[in-house]
């Protein structure tokens, strides 16, 4: 497949339909016809092209589903999935591109929060519905009326990282390193916040750029402000090269990460070195309800490996597209009206999905509180991190 700008048409004919996964509104046969389309913008290349391609077996095991029973009001959902690296200029071009194409009924992306924004004031002058389904920036839903979401936003993560870290582990100070963008900054700034309202100091803090490596310097000075606690908000490459050299120092120092990290990535990537990292996810694979247990076998029998938080995300989303698309057909502007009306979608992250009309965000994310025990991740059980 080209490294360069990629153009996927995907989902007009399934192969594997998982019955009991299929939700009840999609009983009318195999979908057949011209497709309505979805637009995604999102990373296919460059150092974010991992999370695009966890997209994309979401997005397809549940086209797999909708499409095997009906698809949208007979005819097949399908996507264009376009590459922008997550970069913001990219990402404003591909949305000049979307609003252009009258066959793209919703955007789906972008992957970051910064790129997704700096698009948002094509998509609501055009009237067409952005879904930004891994932004969690709190600002990304203020852009205009046009602007959804169904992830959760870090004003209400970073305090649950926060009590993870200081009720539960019994942190004191803690030292926090994080992604010098607007959405690592933005949920850096609500993190210490919250810390210093628990009680907690916050000794040190330090941004990083996505590109950086080598993290040694970085580390002398979490070292010399005598830190009981680490504080990650990174993505899961990141944050294994940052516990991988963590280890190396000779720190030994419990490591807390926001949910980004969580990804079977994360594992592979930081070896030894993540055993005993803390994290916390909006979905986890041990969750016996029937949504979940539906949606890993689904993926299992697809894709032979376990799903995670963005594959799940990217399900989620498009079950929840194909919903709103059914109920009020394949309109830009009735899209944005049908998001306002739908109630209790099944959603592998939130049990039943409705959205708060204000906000346009989903409330309700389930919180799970997970350690790195024995390769994998585990639910935590314990109480105080600190020797």
């Amino acid at each position: 497949m080209s490294a360069v700008n990629r153009r996927l048409v995907l989902g007009a004919a399934a192969a594997l339909a998982v019955a009991a996964a299929i939700p009840a509104w999609a009983q009318t046969g195999p979908a057949k016809g011209e497709p309505v389309y979805l637009g995604v913008s999102g990373p296919l290349t460059g150092p974010n092209a991992q999370y695009g391609a966890q997209w994309k077996q979401g997005f397809d095991l549940a086209l797999d589903q909708i499409n095997a029973d009906g698809g949208i009001k007979g005819r097949p959902l399908a996507y264009v999935f376009d590459d922008t690296q997550s970069d913001p200029r990219q990402a404003v071009a591909v949305a000049q591109k979307f609003v252009a194409d009258p066959k793209i009924v919703a955007e789906l992306g972008d992957f970051a929060s910064p790129a997704s924004m700096a698009a948002s004031p094509i998509y609501q002058k055009a009237g067409l519905v952005q879904f930004g389904f891994t932004n969690s920036h709190p600002d990304f839903t203020k852009g205009g009326t046009f602007m959804w979401s169904n992830s959760v936003s870090q004003a209400d993560e970073q305090p649950l990282s926060a009590a993870y870290a200081i009720k539960r582990l019994g942190l004191k100070r803690i030292a926090v390193l994080h992604l010098n963008t607007d959405w690592g900054r933005t949920s850096k700034d609500i993190f210490v916040k919250a810390a210093k309202d628990m009680g907690a100091e916050v000794v040190a803090v330090e941004g990083y750029m996505p590109e950086e490596k080598d993290f040694r310097s970085t580390l002398v000075r979490v070292r010399d402000a005598k830190p009981d606690g680490v504080m990650l908000i990174s993505y899961y490459s990141d944050a294994a090269l940052i516990a991988r050299q963590i280890k190396q120092s000779g720190m030994k120092l419990p490591i807390v990460a926001a949910s980004s990290v969580y990804s079977p990535k994360l594992l592979e990537l930081g070896g030894d070195a993540v055993e005993g990292l803390f994290t916390a996810s909006r979905y986890f694979p041990d969750d016996p309800r029937p949504n979940v247990q539906k949606f890993v076998a689904a993926f299992k029998a697809k894709y032979n490996k376990e799903p995670d938080a963005f594959n799940a995300y990217a399900y989620d989303t498009m079950i929840l597209m194909a919903q709103v698309l059914n109920d009020v057909g394949p309109d830009r502007k009735a899209v944005r009206e049908g998001l306002l009306k739908v109630k209790d979608v099944p959603s592998v992250i939130f049990g039943k999905a409705t959205f708060d009309p204000e906000t346009r965000r989903v409330a309700g994310a389930m919180n799970v509180e997970l350690v790195v025990k024995d390769g994998r991740f585990q639910l935590y059980e314990g109480t105080s991190a600190v020797r």
